[in-house]
C-alpha cells in the first residue's frame, strides 16, 4: 500500500513537472512565433515603402500586384505581393500618351513607363477582385 502511494505520488509529481515544462516551452514557442511574425511584417512594410514617387509603374509591379475594384489608368489600388491584405493607393502621370481621351475622360490605358506621382501609406484591407 505504501509502495502504491509512493508510486502514485511519483507519477503525479512527474506529470506536474512535465505539464509545467510543456506550458513554459509552449509559451516560449509562441513568443518566438510572435517575434518571427513581427519581423516578417517589418520586412514586408520596408519593401512596400521602398516604392517612391518618381519611380515607374514597372518598379511598382515588382513589389505590388494589381488589385481589383474601381480604378483608372492613372489611379489604382495595389496589394503587396507578400501579403494581399496590405495595400497602397497610387496615382500616376501618363508617359508617352495623353492622360485624357478626346472626350476629356481619364484614360484607362496603363503603361510600365508611367511615373508614380503619389503613393499612400500602407493600409490593411480585404483583397478585392473584379
Amino acid at each position: 500500500m505504501v509502495r502504491h502511494s509512493f508510486t502514485l505520488l511519483l507519477v503525479l509529481s512527474i506529470t506536474a513537472s512535465c505539464s509545467s515544462w510543456y506550458r513554459s516551452a509552449r509559451a516560449a514557442s509562441q513568443e518566438a512565433s510572435a517575434q518571427e511574425r513581427n519581423e516578417w511584417v517589418g520586412r514586408v512594410l520596408q519593401r512596400m515603402q521602398s516604392v517612391k514617387p518618381g519611380m515607374t509603374r514597372k518598379n511598382l509591379l515588382e513589389v505590388f500586384a494589381t488589385e481589383g475594384g474601381l480604378s483608372t489608368g492613372l489611379q489604382r489600388t495595389y496589394g503587396s505581393r507578400d501579403c494581399p491584405f496590405l495595400k497602397v493607393d497610387v496615382e500616376f502621370e501618363a508617359v508617352g500618351r495623353p492622360s485624357k481621351d478626346a472626350d476629356g475622360r481619364v484614360t484607362v490605358i496603363e503603361d510600365d513607363r508611367d511615373i508614380i506621382i503619389k503613393i499612400s501609406r500602407p493600409y490593411l484591407a480585404w483583397p478585392a477582385s473584379d
